[in-house]
């Protein structure tokens, strides 16, 4: 059996917050349970890019300040760090931090945030996939690892939570060398598995007060959720979160194939949930990104597969009045689909691999999904 914690949080007020993360990880064994004194704790939120909390693209700061104030409670230290998509520098790791309110978190908190841009070849013999992963340097410095993610839509892996924020422990642009090296949603939530087990973070907490539902992880709506999650397993709270926004595990590819390996369970059924009835957090309209792919197989001749693949899935578009020519859509571009002609991005569709990282990191919100007619009545069936 697999334990989990589940309690109401409706807002972010700050003493209300961390009332309840204390008292989840309490219910769990205590702080003293995961964090040892004068050991070194990596906090690890989401913090995909800069935008305001009040967007619900990122972990919340109230939830991040009241983890590491917990650490520090137990005598430990408190490291936040995140690596970002774009760049991995300190220019960048300052402007993140600031604009997700984790400068102030930190300050308050008496949190170090991480500039250090160092990353490690490490071996992990143990992966599925990944023998061999590019992590932060902060990562293999830590003794311990806390992951604190938001529960919002993805495009390309349906929903992104506990296991797929380790994903920001890979270094900036070389996680478009993952993306591409693994195209397939199958083959690149393998790799995440993998992250996420070398990682090994200790406690696992989810930011679902505000979701974020359409097209997430970044240009989709806040959806109130009014809950927060914990656990050591993030596999059984990726299975819980998939039931609160009303998806089959089996459409989520890190479910399935956590559940093939016997990391996770198939059900909450399966999990002891301390705390709240989650049945009253489940949101049957949850709305699902345009973005999901049809399952093509690839058994079929290549050109014949490459070709049914272009006319079935969705691909991104591009608002060329709100664009404002940053050119992080091309620069991001695992396949170099993309490139900027007169301050302006210029797509190539035959080279597409439906990661769909140029939505993601579009910092104006220009850039939407067209599912064409054939999708449409494919995915209807």
């Amino acid at each position: 059996m697999y334990n989990a914690v589940l309690h109401e949080c409706r807002d972010y007020e700050y003493d209300k917050v961390k009332e309840i993360i204390k008292k989840s990880i309490d219910e769990l064994g205590g702080i003293g349970k995961f964090v040892n004194k004068g050991e070194r704790v990596l906090i690890k939120p989401n913090l995909i890019m800069m935008k305001a909390p009040d967007k619900a693209a990122t972990t919340h700061p109230s939830v991040v300040r009241a983890v590491a104030e917990l650490v520090a409670e137990a005598g430990g230290k408190t490291v936040i760090a995140e690596s970002p998509g774009g760049p991995f520098n300190e220019r960048m790791l300052k402007a993140i931090y600031s604009a997700c309110g984790i400068t102030d978190a930190a300050e308050k908190s008496g949190a170090e945030l991480n500039y250090n841009t160092g990353t490690k070849d490490v071996s992990y013999p143990e992966g599925k996939l990944l023998k061999r992963i590019t992590v932060i340097d902060e990562l293999t410095k830590a003794d311990k690892v806390i992951n604190i993610s938001k529960l919002k839509t993805h495009g390309m892996m349906r929903m992104t939570a506990a296991v797929k924020n380790l994903f920001g422990t890979i270094p900036g642009t070389m996680k478009a060398e993952y993306h591409l090296n693994r195209s397939n949603p199958d083959d690149f939530a393998e790799a995440l598995i993998d992250i996420c087990r070398y990682a090994k973070p200790v406690l696992n907490i989810v930011d679902a007060v505000v979701g974020m539902e359409e097209n997430g992880p970044t240009g989709g709506s806040p959806r109130k959720i009014g809950a927060l999650l914990t656990s050591t397993n993030p596999f059984a709270l990726d299975i819980m979160c998939a039931y609160m926004i009303n998806v089959p595990y089996t459409d989520v590819p890190v479910c399935v194939h956590a559940v093939e390996r016997g990391l996770s369970p198939k059900s909450i059924d399966e999990i002891n949930i301390i705390g709240d009835d989650i049945s009253k957090f489940v949101i049957t309209d949850f709305k699902a990104p345009k973005a999901i792919l049809v399952n093509v197989t690839e058994n079929l001749p290549k050109p014949v597969y490459k070709a049914v693949n272009n006319i079935l899935q969705p691909y991104p578009v591009f608002n060329k009045d709100k664009c404002v020519g940053c050119g992080r859509c091309a620069e991001n571009c695992p396949p170099s689909a993309l490139k900027m002609k007169d301050k302006r991005p210029s797509f190539d569709k035959s080279k597409c691999i439906r990661c769909f990282c140029c939505q993601e990191l579009c910092p104006a919100v220009a850039i939407d999904i067209k599912r064409p007619l054939f999708y449409r009545i494919f995915s209807s069936l």
